[in-house]
């Protein structure tokens, strides 16, 4: 079952808009932990409730599991484990992000989906500004509104195991 953002359309709108207008794009916020994160709509493929997902052995520590998302086997990333956060238990917020990254499907857990922003690129701030420490390399930049800041994600490097946290 998706939530009742529209994302098919609003990839159509992405498109029709950066074509309209150049340096605008549009990201799915969401929230986890106390943070609002976003991500690049045209790796969205889907949003969907989370339901029942196959644990399997010897998988890094923050892959949940696989789903049969109509009949297809997709990886489960857990956004919590993977940053270092407090695991929680799921909500009645809390969505799997279908994403499409490097011509793969997986999921991604998140305490809540907020929106569809349309975001110019100035006002974008690079992340190689006063970012340091583990997990700089997840970020693509921060993206400024009046009152509070989006940690735009790198969907790429978050999908690599060498950015794995060495313990």
């Amino acid at each position: 079952m998706t939530t009742t953002l529209d994302i098919p359309a609003a990839k159509e709108s992405a498109n029709a808009s950066v074509q309209d207008q150049q340096g605008t794009s549009q990201i799915v916020s969401f929230r986890l932990a106390n943070e609002e994160y976003g991500v690049n709509i045209m790796h969205v493929q889907e949003i969907i409730l989370i339901g029942q997902i196959t644990e399997m052995p010897q998988v890094p520590e923050y892959v949940r599991g696989l789903i049969n998302l109509r009949g297809h086997v997709i990886p489960i990333i857990d956004l919590r484990v993977r940053f270092g956060l407090e695991v929680t238990s799921a909500t009645e917020n809390s969505r799997i992000i279908v994403l499409n990254v490097n011509n793969k499907t997986v999921g991604i857990t998140v305490d809540a989906v907020d929106e569809v922003l349309r975001i110019n690129s100035d006002q974008i701030e690079t992340s190689s500004v006063g970012l340091t420490g583990f997990g700089k390399e997840y970020v693509s930049g921060l993206v400024k509104f009046e009152k509070k800041l989006l940690i735009l994600l790198n969907i790429e490097k978050i999908m690599t195991e060498s950015a794995a946290p060495k313990n």
